[in-house]
């Protein structure tokens, strides 16, 4: 039987509400993450995930942990809906009729959804990680009184305005718009690209491991032919395949996050570019640098793509269109 088209329209939906839900249960985590992996090993203020939840909230309050939560949940819609919806289209391209796929084809349309997804995601976590990491900034110009100077590699005077020595409370924090308008103003759009390369070299290698990998857990979860998934088999196939990819190109993220941080502490590196950002952290931090916030990182992306798998595959788009649910994985 040949497999039915695709609604784009309702996957977009799909996918777009599967990002929502699914930041909004793990961004603390993703918080912690950011700040863990941007800690360099003189200058440690959290000593794990847990430590820097609890003094973020002590400091910054319970909102603290949602410090650049607006951003990633306005466009997480389009990024998770073009990264899930690119990869139902691929597949279906690659099928070419066929009702199964080979792995060599799951990877190419892996590849695929992660070179989509780059256009919102870049943009996404450079502003976020500006919000996520203030926090950490701040806690460390409060350990060491004696450094009060913020160095902002290729950054503006405007991003200077979130962090000062003294109480956060009484620190003028900066928006995501504000960071905006002043990359724009300053670097044009390159400046909200400012990573892409190791943006790339992160999500092409996730999504190239995590669809294949989610496809054949899943698969594993059909009882008979003809019979869809069940929704808790979608669930724990999302946190499998999300949590695998996730460890394995966690040394990209941490090399992404040092290269999309523009504030710095006085002593702290800058870097000028990918290879340069690597050599760095080898020389000073060692190999296991490469490994700071993967647990953070792990526990963040296996319930987000677990819980967004499941809403994806609910149909809610093909509901409002008024279409029947169809579902690539389930043939």
């Amino acid at each position: 039987m040949a497999q039915q088209p695709i609604s784009l329209p309702a996957k977009l939906i799909n996918g777009g509400v599967a990002g929502l839900v699914g930041v909004t249960c793990v961004f603390p985590i993703d918080l912690a993450k950011t700040r863990l992996q941007n800690q360099r090993g003189s200058q440690r203020v959290y000593k794990n995930m847990m430590d820097c939840l609890i003094k973020t909230v002590r400091s910054e309050g319970y909102f603290g942990m949602y410090r650049g939560a607006a951003v990633n949940l306005t466009l997480v819609t389009p990024e998770k809906a073009i990264k899930l919806a690119a990869n139902d289209f691929f597949r279906q391209r690659l099928s070419r009729g066929e009702l199964k796929l080979s792995v060599f084809q799951e990877m190419l349309a892996g590849c695929g959804a992660g070179m989509c997804q780059v256009i919102v995601t870049t943009p996404m976590e450079m502003l976020k990680i500006q919000l996520q990491d203030a926090g950490r900034l701040a806690a460390q110009q409060r350990k060491l009184p004696m450094l009060h100077t913020v160095k902002l590699g290729s950054a503006s005077p405007v991003l200077n305005c979130s962090y000062s020595v003294g109480p956060v409370s009484s620190t003028r924090r900066v928006s995501a718009i504000q960071i905006t308008q002043e990359l724009l103003r300053t670097k044009g759009i390159q400046g909200l690209y400012k990573g892409l390369g190791a943006t790339l070299m992160r999500d092409i290698p996730f999504s190239v491991i995590y669809f294949p990998l989610f496809a054949h857990i899943n698969q594993l979860g059909k009882t008979s032919e003809g019979n869809d998934v069940p929704f808790y088999w979608s669930f724990i196939s999302g946190c499998v395949a999300g949590c695998t990819a996730a460890v394995a190109v966690s040394p990209c993220d941490v090399v992404k996050t040092r290269l999309q941080s523009l504030n710095k502490s006085a002593n702290e590196d800058t870097y000028n570019g990918v290879l340069d950002c690597i050599r760095k952290i080898m020389r000073k931090e060692g190999p296991t640098a490469f490994l700071k916030g993967s647990g953070c990182r792990a526990l963040v992306i296996a319930p987000l793509f677990g819980i967004a798998q499941v809403v994806y595959f609910i149909g809610v788009g093909e509901f409002l269109l008024g279409q029947t649910p169809f579902n690539l994985y389930s043939v």
